[in-house]
């Protein structure tokens, strides 16, 4: 049961970080600036 919730939890985040990760990208004014997005956050980390 313990693990099950955990599971849940840890599905819950990651979805909820792939949103913002993706909200983020979709924010990109045109393709240069998506190109400089996506290369941070290969590079950095995904940190707002």
């Amino acid at each position: 049961m313990f693990a099950y919730i955990i599971e849940t939890l840890s599905n819950w985040f990651e979805a909820a970080e792939r949103r913002r990760r993706e909200a983020y990208l979709a924010a990109s004014a045109d393709i240069v600036q998506l190109e400089q997005r996506i290369r941070s956050l290969e590079k950095n980390g995904y940190s707002l």
